[in-house]
Formats: C-alpha cells, structure tokens, sequence
C-alpha cells in the first residue's frame, strides 16, 4: 500500500501497488494522472507509461430546507433558507435550485365499496328459462 504525494516517486520490487487514500488528504476530485517507469537488470530505464484515473464525488450533498412553520399571513412576502445544507468534504454547495411544486392530493375518504366476489363457474349467468 502506498499513499502518493504529487511528483514523488515511490519504488517497488512488485509489479502491482494499491493506492492508499488517506481520509485526512483524499486525492482530489477530477482526473488524476499516474505515471510508470520501470527498469531492467542494467538500471536502463522504461519510455514512461502513463494512466488518468477518473476520481468522482459520488456522495450526494443534503438539502436542508427552512423557512416559516407556523403559516403566513395572504400576501405577505417571506424567506427560505437552505443554508443548513451540506456536502461531504471536499465537496461544496455551489448551487441552490428552489422550486415551488404541487401538493400530492390525498385520495378522498369515504365509504369503501363492497367486494367484488368471483363469479361462480358452475352457476349459470343466464337463467335457461
């Protein structure tokens, strides 16, 4: 395991390492390039080989929404606030989208219609009369 610092090398004698993320200094969000160089009994040195690894935020943000409880009086204006919001570092709120959208309408409540019952496939529909 090994935690990479930006342009320092870091020398092994196995051809695979696992990169160690450390929490306190995560590698940043977007891509991040690696680089390869290896060498022969003789110490000559490989052409580099490099790869870009893709590192993506895909912890969401939460929103937090307040704004007034207790109701407000018609035609008076009032604020909302979704400064309790947030992101998991490194993350960062950088954009509110407010939006006012429908209530969900409740069914209505009242009395419930009677079961439909199977019909009876050995009773005859019509009476053979």
């Amino acid at each position: 395991m090994a935690e990479f610092k930006l342009n320092t090398p870091i020398e092994t004698s196995d051809p695979t390492i696992e990169v160690t993320v450390s929490t306190t200094d995560p590698l940043p969000i977007g891509p991040v390039r690696f680089q390869l160089v290896v060498f022969d009994e003789q110490n000559n040195p490989s052409i580099p080989a490099f790869l870009e690894v893709t590192i993506r935020d895909t912890q969401l943000p939460t929103a937090v929404l307040d704004g007034p409880r207790e109701g407000v009086e018609f035609g008076q204006s009032f604020s909302l606030s979704g400064e309790r919001s947030s992101d998991v570092e490194p993350g960062k709120i950088v954009r509110y989208e407010w939006t006012m959208v429908p209530i969900a309408e409740r069914p209505p409540i009242g009395p419930l219609r009677p079961p439909i019952r199977p019909l009876n496939p050995l009773r005859p529909l019509i009476d053979p009369q």
